[in-house]
């Protein structure tokens, strides 16, 4: 078929935006831009610039203060008004953009703006406010992967987004087909946060035409920049939010603008909750007829993570003190419009005869409280002391679980009668189709023969079932199934598994075989104890019992706890999970709602779970990552299945559990054998890969064998995987030599010579190929997870990191440990908790990085500005222009060509050094 080409993809999408209002402008090249954001900020400031276009000099002062920054300040600065002085010594307050009528901007689109400055690049779409570029659509022709743009942005962005592009807020990339957005940034961006468009039922928008005349449309382009963007002072990045969050915020906003009514929203455990709740604080807080905004969450999920959540959004936003005072202080405080704060505290404020004078002044007021996770707590008890108070009050919670007559709270309500509406839902079943979260791969062990019905205790009178759940041969056979199969579970990547049990008694009794037996693996236990807790025919007080695994857990990690400073515990075991030093963790109830982290991939349950505890408890596993985490492992030791089918069905309003639910190992073995049948027909042996010419066949054969791979990375996480031949099709052995057969094609197109290759824009998965666990972030997580305030604690963290790199063996990770180890000795010891890690770490590299060009450059008589072009050009094309440097080298013929060589080898290892 003839597929249309990229020009008339440009074409027509220009044609319609035109049509959609935007002026048609012509730039050709960089000084256009220029010339143009010129004319353009006159035109858009004429007012306050009372008919005087701004002068030479007044217009380069402009550029001295807006050009040559970050992308994250050109960001403030676009939001900010710019003081200029004038040439006759008065002041002007430019704006660059309207972020409060965000319509009465001026709108622009440009097509194929030539950029030269090492390379020449020509961008395909710009779409400009106020003369400035700030969304840069690449297109790719019908018929070709979408991500060939994505990667090619990524090109731009390193080489050549210079200048006035720094202003660049959004970025799409469509093949007609299949559009997305993402945000711009200044560090690394994953093709895992580029998002599809919706409509409000999360209907998903992919065609170029339908996203350029909803997303692309003025206003609404306009209205994402203003309002939903998210500036990250914690980690300096940009944030652009998901349809659904956009709808739901849109939806609650309007509720509390138009009526005074309450209402929920429904979004789906790990879709960004605290995000929409937050942006939705910060728009009613600043709307004059709303008077404060309460954001409301539950002490225990007012953690560590919570905390750097907030201030990513708004820096110094949380009163993390116990005291109700100065809770009272901030509302009794007319300039501080919003607080984040307490559910116990706010009850507490309401209830407190002492407060009563300070908490009358917003009794009658209109003030809005916001509820993240609205069911976690008891808001419910607490809901009527803090509207009997406020007169004048509207609620709206947030929650990924909802309750419904089947799983209505303990007081008989559910989620309706506290909150009324629900104004917008996003649920699992939408977060799995559109790759926000991961689904679940189920495994139901059966560990003993008796007929129980788990769930009913009416039925299991006549067995003791604690008798059955604690008996010690049951146990074994559990703890004897998950450090059998662990290893595979967590893929040798460093993911980590909680593993959830009925009582105390039992994660005592299972913590104790996890240290009888022989394992490699860090177990760690935690669980609130009773204070005056019942001891009567106990051999031994919870109390003492935790005791003794933080004795274990000081021992492993070189801490110093025990019960009496609990909350620095949970707060180390919480973070030593996120980074995966804690393999296996058991919990009763602790960590199975609101605990976020990327690395858990696998839940162990022995125990019943139903309704929403059920799907919180999943969902601590199924947070995208890499493609070594398919999904979230979930293995039972209880009969579940219809506890899970049923949950499932409630919270995905589906009649359907496989939109949510991973296939059998069964289904996914025949999924395996048509891979390999696609394997074989293009190559029947290993070695048939070399005879491959056509770089259609090889990148076919690339295609094939990285499908093969990812559904091999699925069957392995199954307990009943082995490389068994007869079952599989293909040994081990034979996979292996597939394997590096791929990779080869892969460092072939690495080295690749100066041509246009079609094998150039394919993304290997090589981090499918590689299990060894101690890899380069794992060495920063734990780099980052240093005590920095205790020098004794330092100091041993830092030994404990040079021992894991000395023990490293992947390839990425040899070449950095010199560089590691000096920046564990020379720069840590330097640094204060107020300072980042990461941006200490990345000056530290940088710094090195050009103290080994330098030096490099001095031994091989190459001139340091040369040598530095040729670097940049490798990391650009990966190309290395050996007849250039043969050419820039004055040496006699047999130095000269030693050194040739030297350099790149020098050129690639630096390069891969400090990539």
């Amino acid at each position: 078929m003839d597929y249309q080409t990229e020009a008339q993809l440009e074409k027509n999408m220009i044609n319609q935006l035109t049509r959609q209002g935007y002026e048609s402008v012509q730039l050709p090249d960089y000084d256009a831009l220029v010339k143009n954001f010129r004319t353009q900020v006159n035109r858009f400031n004429e007012k306050k610039l009372e008919g005087k276009p701004l002068t030479d000099i007044e217009f380069n002062r402009l550029l001295t203060i807006i050009d040559g920054n970050s992308i994250f300040d050109s960001a403030k600065i676009l939001r900010d008004k710019q003081i200029i002085e004038r040439e006759d010594g008065s002041q002007v307050y430019i704006e660059l953009f309207n972020t409060r009528e965000w319509c009465k901007n001026l709108f622009q689109v440009t097509a194929q703006t030539t950029v030269t400055d090492k390379y020449t690049n020509r961008y395909d779409v710009t779409l400009l406010i106020n003369g400035l570029p700030v969304v840069q659509i690449e297109l790719k022709r019908r018929g070709l992967d979408f991500k060939e743009a994505f990667n090619q942005i990524q090109r731009y962005r390193k080489h050549s987004y210079k200048g006035l592009y720094r202003f660049l807020q959004i970025f799409v990339v469509s093949n007609g087909v299949d559009s997305k957005y993402f945000s711009n940034s200044d560090g690394e961006i994953l093709f895992g946060y580029t998002f599809y468009w919706s409509d409000a039922e999360n209907n998903i928008i992919t065609k170029l035409e339908e996203f350029t005349s909803t997303f692309l449309e003025k206003c609404h382009i306009a209205k994402m920049i203003a309002r939903y963007m998210v500036l990250n002072e914690t980690e300096k990045m940009l944030m652009v939010m998901r349809p659904y969050q956009v709808y739901a915020v849109e939806a609650l906003v309007e509720r509390a603008l138009e009526t005074k009514n309450n209402g929920y929203i429904w979004h789906t455990t790990g879709s960004g909750k605290t995000l929409t709740s937050f942006k939705t604080s910060q728009i009613l807080a600043n709307e004059p007829q709303i008077k404060k905004v309460f954001f409301l969450v539950d002490r225990k999920d007012l953690d560590s993570q919570s905390i750097a959540e907030f201030n990513k959004f708004e820096k110094g936003s949380v009163d993390t003190t116990d005291k109700t005072d100065v809770l009272v202080k901030q509302i009794q405080n007319v300039m501080s419009p919003f607080i984040v704060t307490t559910i116990q505290k706010m009850a507490n404020a309401v209830k407190n005869p002492r407060y009563a004078k300070a908490m009358e002044i917003y009794k009658n007021e209109r003030v809005v409280f916001i509820i993240d996770e609205c069911h976690r707590s008891q808001f419910g008890e607490m809901h009527t002391a803090i509207s009997r108070h406020f007169q004048n009050a509207q609620y709206f919670g947030f929650t990924g679980t909802p309750r419904f007559e089947e799983n209505k709270s303990q007081d008989g309500r559910t989620t309706a009668d506290l909150f009324e509406k629900c104004l917008h839902s996003y649920l699992v079943k939408d977060a799995i189709r559109d790759g926000n979260v991961l689904g679940f791969s189920v495994e139901y062990m059966r560990t003993f023969n008796a007929q129980v019905d788990e769930g009913d205790e009416t039925k299991v009178k006549a067995i003791n079932t604690d008798e059955v759940w604690l008996d010690e041969d049951r146990m074994k056979i559990v703890v004897k199934n998950i450090l059998d199969n662990h290893e595979r579970k967590a893929r040798s990547k460093g993911y980590t598994a909680i593993f959830t049990v009925q009582s105390i008694p039992m994660l005592v009794q299972y913590y104790e075989m996890f240290k009888q037996s022989e394992h490699k693996f860090k177990v760690a236990g935690i669980y609130s104890f009773g204070a005056n807790e019942e001891s009567e025919g106990k051999e031994e007080h919870s109390r003492d019992s935790l005791e003794r695994m933080m004795k274990d857990y000081n021992g492993d990690f070189g801490t110093n706890f025990s019960t009496d400073t609990f909350s620095n515990y949970f707060s180390d075991v919480s973070k030593r999970v996120k980074t995966a030093q804690i393999d296996i963790l058991l919990v009763v109830n602790m960590f199975l709602t609101g605990f976020d982290s990327k690395t858990l991939n696998t839940l162990y349950v022995d125990k019943n779970l139903k309704h929403h505890d059920l799907l919180q408890a999943f969902s601590r596993t199924n947070r995208v990552e890499k493609a070594t985490k398919p999904y979230g492992n979930i293995v039972c030791y209880r009969n579940l299945k219809e506890n899970t089918d049923d949950a499932i069905r409630i919270f995905s309003q589906t009649h359907s559990v496989d939109e949510v639910l991973m296939k059998s190992y069964q289904e996914y073995l025949v999924m395996f054998h048509d891979a390999l049948e696609n394997v074989y027909e293009l190559a029947a042996k290993p070695e048939d890969v070399d005879r491959l010419e056509r770089e259609e066949d090889k990148k076919s054969f690339v295609d094939a064998f990285k499908g093969l791979t990812k559904l091999l990375v699925r069957l392995k996480t199954f307990t009943e995987f082995t490389f068994d031949p007869d079952q599989l099709k293909i040994d081990s052995q034979t996979y292996e030599d597939y394997k590096s057969k791929y990779l080869n094609i892969a460092e072939q197109v690495k080295k690749e010579v100066e041509k246009v290759s079609i094998l150039q824009d394919i993304d290997f998965e090589l981090e499918l190929m590689h299990t060894d666990r101690i890899n380069v972030s794992y060495i920063m997580n734990l780099i980052r997870n240093i005590n920095l305030e205790d020098e004794k604690e330092r100091e041993k963290s830092i030994r404990k990191i040079e021992k894991e790199l000395d023990g490293a063996d992947n390839e990425d990770l040899r070449l950095k440990v010199a560089l590691i180890k000096e920046f564990l000795n020379k720069v840590v010891p330097t640094l204060t908790k107020q300072d980042s890690i990461d941006d200490s770490f990345n000056e530290f590299e940088q710094e090195k990085r050009k103290e080994e060009v330098e030096s490099f450059a001095k031994e091989s008589g190459l001139p340091n500005e040369e040598l530095q072009s040729f670097i940049e050009e490798y990391e650009y094309s990966g190309i290395i222009k050996k007849d250039d440097i043969s050419d820039t080298l004055k040496l006699p013929f047999m130095k000269k060509r030693k050194m040739i060589h030297r350099t790149a080898d020098f050129i690639a290892e630096h390069t891969q050094r400090y990539s």
